[in-house]
């Protein structure tokens, strides 16, 4: 896509961003990986192929493209860093290589990371190592990913992330508490340095074997969830609106909003005044619709009983352009219409409102599918309980444009309804884009529990049984979450979604599927990212860690890695090219922020230098951000190769059924030798790991 909306003026914008600017990539965008197995050789093009397609699109190709693809599919998975799922991925940029060469650890950043141990007074230092089904890999603690802790652990310094100090934040978070915070601090400081493979997580892994896997993609944000799960939506966690709306002394140091709170949530009754947090978002408050600023009386957002609702909890209502504004299309005027208060709503987006109307583009169906969110299979008696919602996590319902419009809201639905919609056939004939998200629950619970594959892990005299009902209990998650998920009923979820649309041939032909994450969960990565902004706290903003993204089509590349280099803006780009939608940050009132932004009061909150050139969105094609376009190969647009069969990318339902999957021998049955084993690398596990330190706390 660079071909088409890059040029000098992309150039010139890299070139002001100051020390943190990156030296282009030497590597080619798209390479491709080793040894394709059986099924996937027959369709493989090496990059030394005469049949080769360039990665570069012209708006011809975007177009053809566009007649192929009418369905685009984002499964959006919770808190995993890139290395810690594939840092070991033969031809990715990973632990060991760069993806076509063995690399050194003392030549990847971060790779051994060292603290201090204020009781021993000796330096500790701890490098990756390779967790399993030994170590119940597919479920585990959380590590810190505040907004302050993923900036200490990303250490930028003039301009530049070392990824350094990952062992260190996790230590010291616990050590001033006594001897058990001690052994706590040991364990998490470990925790964050373990990493799996395709034993552990062998769907993702075939996946990404057999279609186009990204190794530089981040979050958008540096930052918890909240502001990626509406950065995926917005390309941004809330930066033009915070320029915009400083803050009452029109000072950028973060907005808010002080208002009127009344009524129960959740068996809790509140009154009085309370503030909103932000813009720009930093950290994982609720959304207004729902939360006690909310009088709505009829059609009112869910809570989340497992959520923190208190009033100083709650986000401002967002009011900048997003993908469900401008999907509107040519119809914006009559939906916005339905807008129950366009004054609050709508007050930001009065300039881009008729500029989206005089595009005359049809309006593009869009659907957010999340667990929990309304009646699931998992609720008793039809009696709707929110139980394994995470209302933190539905980006939408951040926007009141959405949230507070009848209209909107019924494109907000619940995990179970996108399997429903699909088996009624009741996706949108001309096609849309659909995002589908798990909770803290699968939707087999409590039949279908954690995969404990070892039960004499992490005791070797055996878990007792209140340890494994209690595992069972908070790790059977099907959004990838570590606090509260598990990765095979994760993958099992992705893989029931992905053999939904596989298995409809017709749908299959005009699909594009994306499986991403919002964060890193703090986990380690070597990768620095591009540091594009910085907010109101004096932290470094944008970008967060490196996180996986995988794209599954018939017009996919096989068994290829794409260099791209992006954040949740890329796939907003992408969605753009593929429905011929504006680009956010070209929308006047967004491109007005932008600009606004770099200023010498919004300048002031970063280092010396640097220029704020990046508040909002950035989904114009760029040498900051690239789409996805080139994990798709142009030659099975026109059909000089033919389409990626389905069999790619269906998995038996029995294998997707049976736990722990394919034995616990899952890179064996996918056919992938992992770098570590390639390179004949020896795994060091810390004696006595414990990879639940919080939630078993006895073992640390």
């Amino acid at each position: 896509m660079k071909s088409v909306l890059g040029g000098a003026a992309a150039l010139a914008a890299i070139a002001t961003l100051g020390p943190s600017a990156f030296a282009a990539d030497p590597r080619p965008l798209v390479t491709t990986q080793p040894d394709p197995q059986a099924d996937v050789a027959p369709y493989f093009v090496s990059d030394a192929d005469p049949r080769w397609s360039s990665p570069e699109w012209s708006a011809a190709d975007i177009e053809a493209l566009r007649k192929k693809v009418k369905y685009v599919f984002v499964l959006f998975n919770e808190n995993r860093s890139f290395d810690h799922e594939y840092g070991t991925f033969p031809g990715a940029d990973g632990l060991y290589s760069d993806g076509q060469k063995p690399r050194a650890p003392a030549d990847t950043p971060g790779f051994t990371q060292t603290y201090l141990d204020t009781v021993t007074g000796r330096t500790v230092a701890v490098q990756p190592f390779l967790v399993g089904p030994h170590e119940n890999a597919s479920f585990k603690d959380s590590t810190d990913h505040s907004h302050k802790g993923l900036a200490a652990k990303m250490d930028v310094q003039d301009g530049v992330a070392k990824m350094d100090k990952f062992a260190e934040v996790e230590w010291r978070k616990f050590a001033s508490f006594g001897e058990k915070g001690e052994k706590m601090g040991t364990q998490f400081a470990r925790l964050a340095m373990a990493h799996m493979d395709c034993d552990t997580i062998p769907f993702f892994w075939r996946w990404a074997s057999r279609f186009t896997l990204f190794d530089n993609n981040f979050a958008t944000e540096d930052t918890p969830s909240t502001p990626n799960a509406v950065a995926i939506l917005a390309g941004q966690g809330g930066e033009t609106q915070w320029v915009k709306h400083p803050s009452p002394t029109e000072k950028p140091a973060g907005a808010g909003f002080t208002g009127t709170i009344g009524g129960a949530i959740n068996g809790k009754t509140y009154s009085g005044a309370a503030t909103t947090q932000g813009p720009p978002l930093l950290n994982d408050p609720q959304p207004w619709w729902g939360s006690a600023f909310d009088q709505t009386a009829l059609g009112r957002e869910p809570t989340a009983p497992g959520e923190n609702w208190e009033p100083g909890n709650t986000a401002s209502n967002l009011t900048f352009a997003s993908l469900p504004l401008t999907m509107m299309g040519g119809w914006i005027n009559l939906f916005t219409q339905w807008d129950r208060n366009p004054a609050f709503d709508l007050a930001d987006v009065q300039k881009d409102i008729p500029a989206i109307a005089a595009l005359g583009k049809p309006p593009v169906e869009w659907r957010w599918y999340q667990n929990g969110y309304d009646l699931e299979p998992t609720d008793a008696g039809l009696v709707v309980s929110h139980k394994a919602y995470v209302s933190h996590h539905n980006g939408a319902q951040y926007f009141g444009y959405v949230a507070d419009n009848p209209v909107e809201q019924i494109n907000l639905r619940g995990e179970g309804d996108f399997f429903a919609d699909l088996a009624g056939g009741d996706l949108p004939a001309e096609g849309g884009v659909f995002y589908v998200r798990g909770g803290y629950y699968n939707l087999g619970y409590p039949k279908q529990t954690a995969v404990i594959q070892n039960p004499n892990y992490p005791d070797p005299k055996g878990l007792t049984p209140d340890e494994l009902a209690k595992i069972a209990k908070v790790k059977s998650g099907d959004d990838d979450h570590p606090g509260y998920s598990d990765s095979q009923l994760t993958e099992a979820m992705n893989a029931r979604v992905i053999n939904a649309v596989a298995s409809n041939p017709k749908l299959w032909e005009q699909s594009a599927i994306v499986i991403t994450y919002d964060e890193s969960d703090g986990l380690y990565d070597h990768v620095p990212p591009r540091i594009l902004s910085w907010g109101p706290d004096g932290l470094p903003l944008a970008r967060g860690i490196r996180i996986p993204l995988i794209v599954i089509s018939p017009y996919a590349r096989a068994h290829a890695v794409s260099h791209a280099e992006g954040d949740h803006n890329a796939i907003i780009e992408t969605i753009n090219a593929l429905f011929g939608l504006p680009a956010l940050s070209s929308l006047p009132d967004e491109k007005q922020a932008l600009a606004d932004g770099d200023s010498p009061a919004f300048n002031a909150v970063a280092p010396k230098g640097f220029e704020q050139k990046y508040l909002g969105p950035r989904d114009t094609p760029s040498p900051v951000t690239d789409g996805l376009l080139s994990g798709f190969d142009k030659a099975r647009v026109t059909g000089a190769l033919p389409p990626l069969p389905a069999s790619l990318a269906l998995i038996p339902s029995a294998d997707v059924e049976t736990f722990p999957h394919y034995g616990g021998k899952g890179c064996a049955a996918i056919g992938v030798v992992p770098e570590n084993v390639r390179q004949n690398i020896p795994n060091a596990i810390p004696e006595g790991f414990n990879s639940l330190p919080a939630t078993l706390p006895d073992y640390n």
